[in-house]
């Protein structure tokens, strides 16, 4: 049996750019409509309120800008790439709390501390989108075009986050769903190489994972197939294998298939 070493997914900057400020615009005008009430409410994430959510998406959206102003790393090549970034977010996971609890209770006005962070964001993202600029991230150097990608997958997953806690859609950049599905997919491919299992996540992407057999044509051996927004809530611990099993969201077929619940959540 071999093991297929999977090929970096490319990202086109303006498409990266485009997204981003699109999916954090989106944000806003959700987060400028809450009431008190619903700051209050629960988000279905550990102990967090939406009060808690916007605090951490305010910093997630002001880390780019905050990056950029920061000394470059040496050298330059970069040491994290976007799939060893998600595969690395669980070891922050405490920080990340922490911040978001800290920052709720300071910061006394959410809507406009993201309206701020939307327009410093704006301000920078040419520079966010260069893959000749390294920005010093906790996991090691990282390009910035693939840290910019980062907050894609940030902003998307958290929009879908509220949507849950509030009830009501909030929208999601075609593109940056996308984009999102795509990070995700391939960092499940790198955690677990090979390509016994066909994962497809219509009509976003298709990988190749778990060591096995290779399959070469035909209908593949075993196959899991989903949907993108099951999809973003398995690989990021929103719903559980089974559940999205038992409610048909996903369909997984082949001895091997199963198996891939052992290697998600991948987004801690």
């Amino acid at each position: 049996m071999s093991t297929v070493r999977r090929k970096p997914r490319t990202h086109r900057p303006d498409r990266v750019r485009d997204a981003l400020l699109a999916q954090v615009e989106f944000l806003r005008l959700a987060v400028d409509g809450l009431t008190p009430g619903q700051f209050d409410r629960e988000t279905g994430l550990p102990g967090w309120e939406v009060r808690h959510l916007v605090a951490h998406l305010v910093r997630q959206i002001d880390s780019l800008p905050r990056l950029l102003a920061e000394p470059a790393p040496p050298g330059n090549r970069p040491a994290c790439d976007v799939s060893g970034w998600v595969l690395s977010t669980g070891s922050r996971a405490k920080r990340l709390d922490e911040e978001a609890r800290r920052d709720a209770a300071a910061i006394g006005d959410l809507a406009a501390a993201l309206r701020g962070a939307a327009e410093e964001l704006e301000s920078v993202i040419e520079t966010g989108i260069r893959e000749d600029v390294l920005l010093p991230v906790p996991f090691g150097s990282m390009r910035a075009l693939d840290f910019t990608v980062t907050r894609l997958v940030e902003t998307v997953v958290h929009a879908d986050d509220l949507t849950r806690a509030l009830g009501s859609p909030v929208r999601l950049d075609r593109m940056a769903l996308a984009t999102t599905v795509r990070v995700l997919a391939d960092a499940v491919a790198d955690r677990a190489p090979g390509s016994s299992t066909e994962v497809r996540i219509p009509p976003f992407a298709v990988v190749q994972c778990l060591a096995g057999p290779r399959h070469t044509r035909g209908t593949p051996p075993n196959v899991v197939e989903t949907d993108p927004i099951t999809w973003m809530r398995l690989a990021s611990g929103r719903v559980a294998w089974r559940l999205a099993v038992a409610t048909g969201r996903l369909k997984a077929s082949g001895e091997r298939a199963g198996s891939l619940a052992d290697h998600l959540p991948v987004l801690g």
